[in-house]
């Protein structure tokens, strides 16, 4: 086959035509494809904020719902209502605690890790700080 004649060379500009188109395509394919896949995606995102704003709105309907119940004129009712028996609080079930609560929970703490054995000396000059 003789490469210098015309018809191989129409030949060969048929085959780069060819060839090119299929590429162009391709990539037109998957521009397509990926624009399709965006859209989808999209959807998925919408259904899912839907469904996010209608838990949202449920949690604050059961809050609503809790705080009205939490009103001390409502639980009195219910008291009685459900026949309880409960007592109001009183202020001599509260206890203040008027020393620093970090000393103690590490007290506390070291406590229950080490047992009754004595601090650390570090420990002890830390705590004194």
């Amino acid at each position: 086959m003789n490469k210098f004649n015309n018809h191989a060379f129409v030949n060969q500009l048929l085959v780069c035509l060819l060839v090119t188109f299929c590429f162009g395509g391709s990539i037109g394919l998957g521009t397509v494809w990926l624009r399709h896949q965006i859209s989808v995606t999209a959807n998925a995102n919408r259904v899912l904020k839907a469904k996010i704003d209608e838990v949202e709105r449920h949690i604050s309907e059961v809050s609503a719902l809790v705080e009205g119940e939490l009103v001390p004129d409502v639980l009195k009712r219910r008291n009685e209502q459900w026949r309880l028996g409960l007592a109001e609080l009183s202020d001599t079930q509260v206890v203040h605690v008027t020393e620093d609560t970090g000393l103690r929970l590490r007290t506390r703490q070291q406590r229950e890790l080490f047992g009754d054995r004595p601090e650390p000396l570090n420990l002890q000059l830390a705590l004194r700080r």
